[in-house]
């Protein structure tokens, strides 16, 4: 079985899973191969150059790590099981403490795959092609370091909704439906319930709200007097900016990313550890 592994090394704790991942490969008959980055901490191990010929692959820090092994995967159906080595983790599958005993049943098969699906996003009123952007949670378009507010058309498959003056807006997933949509007012949608949600970001009137879209709407948003630069941010991670006259037009991707859930573990459940639902006894570390 061959399986990647990205990791974050500003977490604690990435050193000894590093090390239960080299001393029980050959035991669970795992072919490890490691980022670049990792390489020099982990014990043997070769380079994860692509996803070309992987079973599963393993992030190791949080969020943002499982986030980034999505981008690396662009596209490939690999299985990701996210190791939470932070405090929130909400996209993982366990947390460290518990990796050693989930190993082994990742390397039997004993687990499930939540299919999520994606965005994807590119400029539009360029006479150059532009490269698509992919999200597993958000597309954000938002305003640079200027302190003023922007004027947004946004409209659904060609059908205008209206000029929104907010400071920017959210164009999520339902997996990205816990993350900025969520601070900016936005509803939990339940990662099975394929949509694309719209969250105005500091809208500048009580009448605009947020809106569920099904998931085969295509969705365009078009700055109008905007100052220079316009940002688009996907995933909070890596993104470019919209110069004058252009847009951006989001829908749904053909290509999901799969994420590896293990027996006595359930979405509400999560949320409620998470969102400290259960009160501060239940609520994870």
């Amino acid at each position: 079985m061959r399986i990647g592994v990205i990791g974050h090394q500003g977490y604690e704790g990435l050193t000894e899973i590093l090390a239960l991942l080299a001393s029980e490969s050959p035991r669970l008959g795992l072919e490890l191969l490691y980022e670049p980055s990792l390489l020099q901490s982990a014990l043997g191990g070769e380079t994860l150059t692509n996803a070309e010929g992987l079973d599963a692959l393993i992030s190791l820090g949080g969020d943002g790590t499982l986030l980034r092994a999505a981008r690396f995967l662009d596209g490939a159906d690999v299985p990701i099981m996210g190791v939470n080595l932070g405090k929130l983790g909400f996209l993982t599958s366990c947390r460290g403490k518990d990796f050693a005993k989930m190993l082994p049943r990742l390397a039997k098969g004993q687990y499930q795959m939540d299919s999520r699906m994606t965005l994807e996003a590119h400029p539009t009123g360029t006479a150059t092609s532009s490269p698509r952007m992919r999200a597993l949670n958000d597309v954000v378009l938002h305003k640079g370091g200027f302190a003023r507010v922007l004027r947004l058309r946004v409209a659904v498959n060609r059908e205008e909704i209206g000029t929104l003056a907010a400071d920017g807006i959210v164009i999520s997933t339902p997996t990205g439906s816990t993350a900025y949509s969520l601070s900016a007012g936005g509803p939990i949608v339940a990662p099975t319930v394929d949509s694309i949600l719209i969250t105005p970001v500091s809208p500048h009137t009580l009448a605009v709200r947020p809106i569920l879209l099904p998931p085969d709407a295509v969705i365009t948003v078009q700055p109008e007097d905007a100052p220079q630069e316009v940002l688009v941010t996907v995933d909070g991670q890596v993104g470019t900016s919209l110069g004058t006259g252009q847009g951006l037009s989001i829908k749904s991707s053909a290509d999901r990313v799969k994420i590896v859930r293990f027996t006595g573990t359930t979405y509400i459940g999560r949320l409620r550890r998470k969102l400290g639902w259960g009160g501060l006894a239940e609520r994870d570390e």
